[in-house]
């Protein structure tokens, strides 16, 4: 049961079958899965009249019934290397209605066509699920692991638009958008073009690469990267910094309580880290910095993990311990008296200040 990572990396390894489930919630992985089982069935200029599309969904006009889809299967193709390939999109509602049908086909597929459902749910508790397992092709469609993730990047970046991606560029185009398969994607479209004018005609021999000072300059528009380094330079104490980047953000016309939110996600990790160090202090257990960032829900891609250990230790345990009260200070704050204008900027302040390395920590 291959992923749909390993099903394109290796396609060799995985014959097709003639029912294959795409199941999971990237759509991006789905699309790249069935474009590569569609070039595997069909063959030849005609073959788009060997292929059909149906929405399985139930708000679909004609509603999708199990005899049309069988009537197609069952239909030799004139073209297409003489099989058909019948998708079902969208295809949850429409298994749920057809589930009988569809295990009994499962059990006798027909030679002529692939039957490919798209579904977001594949339950493994079902006769069904077991029936593909055994001779179908399922293939997982879910958002990768975090740790997969820079892999894919860097395969995908060579594979599909011809570039090299460093890893240091893989962690930061990730610290930028986060694991958004498609956005991602179209940054990497838009980072190898930008490093194939950089690099000129002397090397075309060789692919351009991506430097993570390209993607920082080139990624997710100037406020994104601006907010993005406002959290960055809050979370390492420098409070120049984070003030300067702040005072551009509201200029611009961010709102403060948006800019909270943002750099409450990490700082909360922070906190969750700090607690379990207190935990292992009570419990006389070794404390082990890298796997309470990451038991706290922090980014494991190498560098964005040693970042975050560098940012904990200068945040030190009793500042550590202040992170939650003094988020929901500003939070109350901007939500209340201080909602606007420069008292809404001043909570911001406040907190940038607090968290600065020139700050005494407060036990």
């Amino acid at each position: 049961m291959p992923t749909a990572f390993e099903f394109t990396a290796t396609p060799d390894k995985f014959p097709i079958k003639p029912f294959c489930v795409l199941y999971g919630d990237e759509p991006l992985l789905a699309r790249d899965a069935l474009a590569l089982i569609d070039s595997r069935v069909l063959a030849g200029e005609d073959a788009e009249f060997s292929r059909i599309t149906f929405s399985g969904d139930k708000s679909a006009n004609p509603q999708l019934e199990w005899r049309t889809v069988i009537d197609e299967l069952s239909t030799s193709a004139l073209f297409g290397g003489g099989q058909r390939l019948v998708i079902v999109d969208n295809a949850d509602e429409f298994v749920s209605r057809s589930r009988e049908q569809l295990e009994a086909y499962a059990a006798k597929p027909s030679s002529a066509g692939v039957l490919v459902l798209i579904v977001r749910t594949w339950p493994s508790n079902t006769k069904l699920y077991k029936a593909i397992a055994a001779s179908g092709l399922p293939i997982d469609c879910k958002t990768p692991a975090e740790d997969q993730l820079p892999r894919w990047l860097t395969q995908r970046a060579e594979k599909k638009h011809q570039a090299k991606l460093t890893a240091d560029a893989a962690d930061q185009l990730l610290e930028i958008i986060g694991p958004e398969l498609g956005r991602l994607d179209q940054e990497l479209e838009k980072l190898a073009l930008i490093a194939l004018a950089e690099a000129g005609p002397a090397s075309k021999d060789k692919l351009p690469t991506i430097s993570a000072d390209m993607a920082r300059d080139n990624v997710g528009g100037w406020r994104a990267k601006t907010a993005w380094d406002l959290s960055d330079k809050m979370n390492a104490g420098d409070t120049a910094r984070a003030l300067e980047q702040l005072g551009r953000l509201i200029e611009s016309g961010e709102e403060p309580i948006a800019l909270l939110a943002q750099v409450s996600s990490s700082l909360r990790k922070y906190a969750a880290a700090t607690r379990g160090a207190d935990l292992a202090t009570l419990e006389n257990r070794r404390i082990d910095l890298k796997s309470l960032l990451t038991e706290a829900g922090m980014k494991v891609w190498p560098a964005a993990l040693q970042s975050a250990e560098v940012h904990l230790k200068q945040l030190t345990r009793p500042r550590g311990r202040q992170l939650l009260p003094w988020l929901l200070e500003a939070d109350l704050a901007l939500k209340g008296q201080s909602s606007s204008g420069h008292r809404a900027r001043f909570v911001i302040e406040q907190l940038i200040v607090r968290l600065g390395r020139q700050t005494a920590p407060r036990a």
